[in-house]
């Protein structure tokens, strides 16, 4: 959605990379949103001026199988350094675009960029990551830039193909919808990401950006299950706001990785997901995570597995759970100094979900063999409303792998209803009860 007052210009001079172009368009003037109600951590840096006169408008080709990918990167060339680059049409894309020489650059994508569903030529040409087995078909990063949609400007990723392959044939690699690598400073406002094949944003190593009004959608149509469909996933990324932004998928509303530091969260609406979740961190052994200065904020999760989520791996010699994708644990870190303040609860399995266990086969695995990730001076506060009765008439989760893995844990304020009427209860593990006013029976034993 953009903000009002957005401004229209008309240019007196064109810059184009379509030969068709003669004539000067219309389109929307990078729209003025801020963070609010909080601030970032740090100011956000200003950016420099746009030069009006500096514009490149994207024609897409329209034979069958054409590719606007080199058409985009060119124009992001041709305007980069002062300019605005403008994609108000269909574009496909169809080869892999490295975006990561971006500076000082609008780009107003009101229109619609979809990926090709050449799935076998995909695999063979993401850009990878090896956190995680992230890839994409495109990466962006630099300095000073601002995408943004205008409320209209669609990212669609052809999920459904992925899904159904995925189905078929389990290493089949899904990527990405949108890959940041080194993006330091802007924003990206007023976009719709539809149906992507696996997690919708990874934001890594990148710094000093605002993400806000952002539309996602995706959802299976066949039998095939939509899984692994994160809205955000931060990782090694510092100062970063994300906020009043509507998630209808599957999984982690919004996920913090490994060294995501000085983030905050705020006015979001995530429905059918699997909560706004610290991790899953301690993953890899001889690694050390660091997840700290996060701020979660008015936020309402509806028709969740859990509402407030950290989840952290045992050490890796604890026996795992069957499923292939169970492996890990062993790494050291700490999650330090999390608030989620004010959180609305519709329909949820759990509303907070603490599991320093994840991934073991059961509870005296994680007590042999406990996570070296410590979790220290984490608050829960203000959140109320109603269970699903899934787990009734326990409403949350509260586990520690040992008395020295945890420390200053507290919640107030803490209300939920279940729908059978009973008062909700907490399991708890090595927990200080006298610092949790969670309502109900409180903690009973896990």
């Amino acid at each position: 959605m953009v903000a009002k007052g957005a401004l229209y210009f008309l240019l007196s001079v064109l810059i184009t990379c379509g030969p068709d172009l003669a004539l000067a368009r219309h389109f929307p003037g990078r729209p003025s949103i801020h963070p609010a109600p909080y601030q970032p951590y740090k100011a956000i840096p200003l950016s420099s001026t746009r030069q009006k006169n500096k514009v490149c408008f994207v024609k897409p080709g329209h034979s069958k199988g054409h590719d606007d990918g080199p058409a985009i990167r060119a124009a992001l060339h041709k305007c980069n350094n002062g300019g605005t680059v403008v994609l108000d049409k269909e574009y496909t894309v169809c080869s892999p675009l490295d975006l990561r020489f971006l500076k000082h650059i609008d780009i107003a994508l009101t229109g619609k960029v979809e990926f090709c569903t050449n799935l076998d030529f995909w695999q063979q040409n993401f850009f990878t990551f090896q956190f995680q087995d992230a890839a994409s078909w495109w990466v962006w990063g630099g300095e000073d830039i601002h995408l943004y949609g205008a409320g209209t400007g669609v990212i669609h990723g052809n999920g459904q193909a992925w899904y159904d392959a995925a189905a078929a044939n389990e290493s089949t690699r899904r990527p990405c919808l949108f890959i940041t690598d080194g993006w330091h400073g802007g924003s990206i406002t007023g976009l719709k990401l539809r149906h992507s094949p696996n997690w919708h944003n990874f934001i890594a190593n990148s710094s000093d950006l605002l993400i806000s009004d952002i539309d996602i959608f995706s959802r299976s149509f066949s039998s095939a299950w939509a899984a692994n469909l994160d809205g955000w996933d931060t990782f090694r990324s510092d100062n970063v706001v994300i906020q009043n932004s509507v998630i209808n998928h599957d999984d982690d509303c919004v996920s913090f990785k490994p060294n995501s530091t000085n983030i905050i969260v705020q006015g979001l609406h995530c429905n059918g997901s699997h909560g706004i979740s610290v991790g899953s961190l301690g993953n890899y052994p001889d690694q050390y995570d660091i997840v700290s200065d996060l701020f979660i904020y008015n936020n309402t999760m509806a028709n969740t597995t859990t509402a407030a989520r950290l989840k952290v791996w045992p050490g890796a010699e604890a026996i795992k759970k069957g499923n292939p994708q169970w492996v890990g644990g062993g790494g050291q870190g700490y999650v330090r100094n999390v608030t989620y303040d004010t959180m609305i609860n519709d329909n949820n399995n759990l509303a907070i979900q603490i599991d320093q266990c994840y991934g073991a086969i059961n509870a005296s695995e994680c007590e042999d063999h406990p996570s070296g990730v410590i979790l220290e001076d984490i608050l829960f506060k203000n959140m109320w409303g109603t269970a699903n009765g899934a787990d009734d008439p326990v409403a949350g989760q509260l586990i520690c792998a040992a008395e020295e893995s945890c420390d200053n844990i507290r919640a107030e304020n803490v209300t939920l209803t279940n729908p059978s009427g009973e008062p909700p209860q907490w399991q708890c593990r090595f927990m200080d009860v006298d610092q949790l006013d969670l309502g109900g029976v409180g903690c009973i034993p896990a």
